[in-house]
């Protein structure tokens, strides 16, 4: 069982079975607070360092808002440019600094590992909200957390899961994250659909065969629909070498709801990490998709308030003491609805 007080939350590869459950349950008992049908204040007095060097909407106001709705506060700093680190500062001593600030930290940076190295030299806990093309664990979290949900309305658990990933599985580190945590349930099949050239890092293929599991790499989208999730990705074209290549590949797998009725099971899950990618030349998720009750984009974001709340809850020693700190909420709010 993963130890979660006081210690950095950088990967995956830190979780077991039991911890996964640990992190779902403190989920669940987060909603409360999250829909405003209560606040607590346990957090009161204690502060995040929102450190996002790279562009991001989700991610950082969910973190943000994850701690605020546990009574705490927030301090920001975006963009590289905006930092120390535009100076010439290292990781290391900007983290030394930053921690002497705040209570606990949730960083993004583009360079993979670089979460890790700014942890080396924190003296407060760190919580990876991505590092490059490498991984993001708390996204991987919260996509689990959401597969669970979905599955349970169908009668259906983890194991046994048909899940298909579409799109840039080369550069999407959501499919990193999330194939690693699925390596610990059984009897899993991955279907794994892209381009060759951005096809899935084959270390990760490497695990998901040692892990005993079903897998099919394939360049088709038309017969390999049977999966119970459907997980697109975006093509991440901040990661490609030049604008002109990603531009090869934008639009190659475009999902509306004629595609999903003519190859999709009736109850197949559609999920996407965020932003989906809407311009003409892509349109990954078309606009069509929005009143199809099996698209669950939004209920992914707001599941990943859940998640991050109990990350923050389990790592500073809390999770049993939210409640005593709860208070009616005294505003309107329709959040329950």
């Amino acid at each position: 069982m993963t130890e979660f007080t006081g210690n950095h939350i950088l990967s995956v590869n830190q979780f077991d079975r039991d911890a996964i459950d640990k992190i779902f349950s403190v989920a669940h008992s987060m909603e409360p607070y999250a829909r405003r049908e209560k606040r607590t204040t346990v957090l009161n007095g204690a502060i995040l360092g929102n450190l996002f060097f790279e562009p991001s909407t989700r991610t950082r106001v969910s973190f943000g808002t994850a701690f605020n709705l546990l009574g705490g506060e927030v301090r920001e700093t975006t963009g590289m440019d905006n930092s120390a680190l535009a100076k010439g500062e290292s990781l290391f001593d900007t983290a030394r600094v930053l921690s002497g600030y705040s209570d606990i930290i949730a960083m993004r940076h583009p360079a993979a590992g670089s979460v890790s190295e700014f942890a080396d030299g924190s003296r407060v806990p760190v919580i990876n909200g991505g590092d490059g093309a490498n991984e993001h664990p708390t996204q991987a979290l919260l996509d689990l957390f959401t597969i669970k949900r979905e599955l349970n309305y169908h009668g259906k658990g983890i194991d046994g899961l048909h899940i298909a990933m579409i799109g840039d599985l080369r550069y999407g580190r959501t499919v990193h994250s999330l194939s690693r945590l699925l390596c610990l349930y059984k009897d899993v099949r991955f279907t794994l659909i892209s381009p060759k050239e951005l096809a899935m890092p084959q270390p990760i293929v490497d695990a998901i065969n040692d892990a005993g599991h079903r897998l099919t790499i394939t360049e088709q989208l038309e017969g390999n629909m049977d999966a119970d999730i459907c997980y697109q990705t975006r093509i991440q074209e901040e990661r490609f070498p030049s604008q002109e290549e990603a531009n090869r590949y934008r639009g190659k797998f475009r999902l509306n709801q004629a595609i999903y009725t003519r190859h999709f099971q009736s109850k197949t899950v559609i999920m996407h990490p965020l932003p989906r990618d809407s311009r003409m030349e892509a349109n990954e998720l078309d606009n069509d998709l929005n009143i199809n009750p099996n698209l669950a984009i939004f209920r992914q974001t707001d599941n990943g308030v859940l998640v991050r709340m109990a990350l923050f809850a389990l790592t500073l020693g809390v999770e049993d003491l939210v409640s005593k700190y709860e208070r009616d909420v005294v505003w309107y709010s329709n959040k329950s609805s």
